[in-house]
């Protein structure tokens, strides 16, 4: 009944190896699946209760008939038989009913064991179906695993190519979507074609702009891009169109202004009636405000030429367009120009001519400037831009100011003509006018240099004429007739000092003394000349020494060999001094200005110094009365309780100096000009 043991290891091989892979699986499915901690104690309850397995029903009976049972039977069938075989004839028959009672007691006893190892068999036959079970899972599960791991293989394959043709989706839509950009630019030509070429189409169409702007786009990209193919020949189709565009605007902006004159021309004959001459206020109505109004259409599209003045095409028609305005302007306004400036001519004299006849232009260059910026505000800043309008204005002054200056021999007229050009209307009124003005900078430099070359040639012919070719005559050889004698400058203004300070205060009589020297000093700076005088003078002084000792018989007056005889003794002492007028105005200056802030510092800081005058009279009281002297003086007293030096009074105090400071010197100051004037009266 016993399995060998051969057979029971190469049975037990395959049911181990089986083994190993079932905890190997499980293993695994416990790494995978991780337990909880509920799930764990869950189990751990099960594995208490089945710790105990009880036996199986069928040996807990044969346990029990071991215990209880199974003697009585032996004995039972020991009885039956000795019952049976009770009488035993041979030896023979002793052997066999031995060996019966040895074969039923040997079966007794290897019953339970026979039917334990049914049951073992039993469970070893149940073990391996359930390991055939287990590796038939795993096999499965193998086979799963290999079937999901191809799916997935399949499935990243799916994503990765879905991905790629997405991705490849994308780009092929952006190559579309950039083609079919790059393409709109050349497809516009046939549209806008077609647009520019109807008879619809005009100037002040609304769609006219936005053509023209994509007809410029079209044109920049075209250019930006010459390696596209037919892409010269779609640039010079282009072109055209924007030619025939730009001569479009060309002719309607022509015809605006050719309109907007004549209807101030016929305004200003019909405000005429038969008169010769326009009032002002009435001609700058006409020609500005009429003409603005006349040809306000056009600032929308001069406004969108200039903002792409950038481009060589927009700059030329640009150009075109400022000399139309110009030709139009100066078609109106030189007439009255001209006729402004002629009778300046004839009622002024030169230098009022130039005066007015340069204020007038100013003004009116002012008003073209301001009417040019509300048609080009881009454009303003520039004066070459209005040059065909302002050099023809100009010029008409300049016509009728050359002949006048070539005859012109007066150096005074020349000089005044000068400063005029020079100080009043370069200077002060171009620079004060501003940009509005710079466009008549040119032709008045240009009256100037001939001004300049009119009066350096006058001041040759006068020098050559009244100095290198001079003769004089008796009156002019009047000397020392003729000269004026010099005056001591110190000394005047030191008596108006004096004087001034009589009759206001000291101060404006230092001021006026300080001013004045300084003044002298600054006339005298530029002259690099000796200012040192040497007076001679005779001293006696030592004379009545001399006789104080002759009389009371020290010396001897006929004594001829002795220092003390008479030529000695009354012979003069010549004493030399020497004076430097610069050095004594310096010593006079500094000496004025010393005064001058002694006073001023007396002035602002006297309430100060009374203040500390009475705090060293209190320190001094208190010293000596601690030394043992008793003063009942009111200065004995400690400095915080003196009414003085109170916080209120030296608040006071501290307030009142730069009150001094402040007010005081500033009226002094305020008066001074008044003082000089009246000291030099």
């Amino acid at each position: 009944m016993a399995t060998p043991p051969a057979a029971a290891t190469a049975s037990a091989l395959p049911k181990s190896g089986a083994v190993s892979k079932g905890y190997n699986f499980a293993s695994t499915w416990e790494q995978s699946a991780p337990l909880t901690e509920q799930q764990k104690a869950a189990i751990a309850a099960l594995s208490h209760a089945v710790a105990e397995r009880p036996f199986p029903p069928n040996l807990e009976k044969s346990s029990g008939k071991d215990e209880g049972v199974a003697v009585p039977e032996k004995e039972s069938a020991l009885e039956e038989a000795g019952a049976i075989d009770a009488v035993l004839v041979n030896t023979h028959q002793f052997y066999k009913w031995f060996s019966e009672l040895e074969s039923a007691m040997k079966s007794e006893t290897e019953e339970k064991y026979r039917l334990y190892e049914n049951t073992l068999q039993e469970r070893v036959n149940t073990c391996d179906v359930i390991l055939k079970q287990v590796d038939d899972t795993l096999s499965l599960f193998e086979e799963l695993q290999s079937l999901h791991s191809s799916v997935a293989t399949k499935t990243k394959t799916l994503h990765d190519a879905c991905d790629q043709l997405l991705v490849e989706k994308q780009r092929l839509i952006e190559f579309a979507e950039a083609l079919r950009s790059r393409l709109n630019y050349f497809d516009e030509l046939e549209n806008v074609s077609s647009s520019f070429y109807s008879q619809n189409m005009n100037i002040g169409n609304e769609q006219f702009l936005p053509l023209l702007k994509r007809l410029d786009d079209c044109i920049s990209y075209v250019e930006n891009n010459p390696q596209y193919a037919e892409s010269a020949v779609y640039l010079v189709k282009f072109r055209q169109l924007q030619s025939r565009a730009l001569g479009m605007i060309r002719s309607h902006v022509l015809s605006i202004l050719k309109g907007a004159s004549s209807q101030v021309q016929a305004a200003i004959r019909s405000s005429d009636s038969g008169k010769n001459i326009v009032t002002e206020g009435v001609e700058a109505s006409l020609i500005y405000v009429r003409f603005k109004a006349a040809a306000s259409e056009l600032k929308p599209i001069l406004g969108e030429i200039e903002s792409r003045s950038s481009r060589k095409e927009y700059t030329q028609i640009l150009s075109e367009c400022h000399s139309l305005f110009c030709e139009q302007r100066l078609y109106l306004v030189r007439g009255m120009v001209q006729q402004r400036i002629l009778e300046f001519a004839r009622k002024e004299a030169l230098p009022s001519l130039t005066r007015s006849g340069c204020a007038y232009l100013m003004e009116a260059c002012q008003f073209e400037h301001q009417l040019f910026a509300h048609f080009f505000p881009a454009s303003a800043a520039d004066v070459s831009s209005m040059a065909p309008l302002m050099d023809p204005l100009c010029t008409y002054l300049y016509d009728t100011l050359r002949p006048r200056l070539i005859y012109e021999g007066n150096i005074d007229s020349l000089c005044e003509l000068v400063d005029i050009l020079k100080v009043e209307v370069l200077g002060e009124q171009l620079s004060r006018r501003g940009e509005s003005v710079a466009g008549l900078r040119p032709i008045l430099q240009r009256i100037l240099a001939d001004v300049h070359e009119r009066l350096a040639f006058c001041a040759r012919t006068h020098i050559r004429e009244e100095i290198a070719n001079f003769r004089p005559s008796v009156e002019d050889l009047d000397y020392p007739g003729k000269l004026e004698r010099p005056v001591d400058m110190s000394s005047s203004a030191t008596n108006a000092s004096r004087v001034i300070s009589k009759k206001a205060t000291p101060m404006d009589g230092q001021l006026f003394l300080i001013k004045h020297l300084l003044i002298l000093r600054e006339q005298i700076a530029p002259f690099d000349i000796e200012f040192s005088v040497t007076h001679k003078e005779l001293d006696f002084s030592h004379l009545l020494d001399h006789l104080r000792r002759i009389l009371r018989g020290q010396v001897s007056l006929f004594d001829w060999s002795r220092s003390t005889s008479l030529a000695r003794t009354f012979s003069p002492r010549v004493l030399e001094n020497q004076i430097d007028a610069r050095k004594e105005l310096e010593k006079s200056l500094k000496a004025t200005c010393e005064e001058f802030i002694m006073s001023i510092t007396k002035l602002v800081v006297d309430p100060m110094l009374s203040f500390v005058t009475k705090v060293t009279a209190v320190k001094v009281a208190l010293s000596s009365g601690s030394q043992g002297q008793k003063l009942d003086s009111v200065l004995a007293k400690p400095l915080k309780t003196q009414a003085f030096a109170s916080p209120d009074k030296v608040a006071e105090l501290v307030q009142k100096v730069p009150f001094q400071l402040q007010y005081i010197m500033q009226a002094n100051m305020n008066v001074f000009p008044n003082v000089i004037s009246s000291g030099f009266s």
